[in-house]
């Protein structure tokens, strides 16, 4: 009796502690590509649940069904060379199975990589996201601004973010709204996304990079068309200009705030692509000259 109510005070407590949980971002998607990755990941749940289950199941039948009986000293079970069904079984299901869920994967990974469809109607939204140690800049270079530390972004147009690092490697994630993807100083990654519903949404950096990796965060607003066109006028009026001399001290490492200026950091520090990516930065004297300082920032950083 005392057993019973145990088994049953921890499963209330359970319920109850469970009960006051936010549900998981990655499970709470709010653009195409989120959704899509959520839908494989309640795939694979329910397929592992199914044969977790039937594992059980066979288990309670072969435990009562092999039980322990009453034989004489002398009883020997019958000899089975083998079972072309049970075989088939247990090498025919798995096959199937990973065969099944490496489809789907490929499948939705050519999704998610791509532009999300139903947007053709609209240009994207072209964002540079760099880091440093530890901060986020956000370059808009047709809007001609940049953030620190928070993304703003318009609802029901596809976003496609250009990412490196100034610093260590570092990885881009908004969970509800897509995967992530790894952010290097070399080299400049594109990542796919779209947001439908307006709201506010958590980003992070989910790899590793120091000591101020836990606070490496940044805030996210999806907001309809009209609104972000009215933010970016408003950012172009009351914003400072971001000079050279900014930029340099925002590379430092360490912590800061959210800040808004006019013009970004692509003007005179560009980001690593074409001509200016590898380990050798453009070739005129003024190419050269910049991607030396880009070089020393991330030398600076590294250590």
């Amino acid at each position: 009796m005392i057993k019973k109510w145990s088994i049953l005070s921890i499963v209330f407590t359970i319920v109850t502690v469970l009960t006051g949980c936010e549900p998981l971002l990655v499970l709470d998607p709010k653009g195409p590509q989120a959704e899509r990755q959520a839908s494989d990941i309640m795939l694979s749940i329910g397929i592992m649940s199914i044969i977790v289950l039937a594992v059980f199941v066979i288990l309670f039948i072969m435990l009562v069904k092999y039980r322990a009986s009453k034989q004489s000293e002398d009883y020997e079970p019958p000899h089975i060379k083998a079972n072309i069904w049970v075989e088939i079984i247990c090498v025919g299901i798995p096959v199937l199975i990973v065969a099944y869920l490496s489809f789907v994967s490929v499948q939705s990974n050519n999704i998610v990589e791509s532009a999300p469809k139903g947007y053709e109607d609209k240009e994207p939204l072209i964002v540079y996201a760099s880091t440093s140690n530890w901060k986020w800049h956000f370059s808009y270079p047709e809007e001609n601004i940049e953030t620190v530390n928070y993304l703003y972004i318009p609802t029901d147009r596809a976003l496609e973010f250009k990412l490196y690092s100034f610093g260590p490697i570092t990885s881009f994630w908004i969970p509800q709204l897509g995967g992530q993807k790894y952010a290097m100083s070399d080299m400049v990654n594109t990542l796919h996304l779209a947001a439908d519903v307006p709201g506010e949404y958590m980003g992070r950096n989910a790899n590793f990079s120091g000591e101020g990796f836990a606070e490496n965060t940044f805030n996210v607003k999806a907001m309809p068309e009209e609104e972000f066109d009215d933010w970016v006028k408003e950012v172009k009026k009351a914003a400072e200009p971001l000079t050279e001399e900014k930029f340099d001290e925002l590379l430092k490492p360490g912590h800061v705030g959210q800040s808004t200026y006019t013009g970004t950091h692509l003007e005179f520090m560009p980001p690593p692509e074409g001509e200016n990516g590898g380990h050798h930065h453009g070739s005129s004297k003024s190419e050269k000259s910049v991607d030396d300082s880009h070089e020393e920032h991330s030398n600076q950083n590294h250590h």
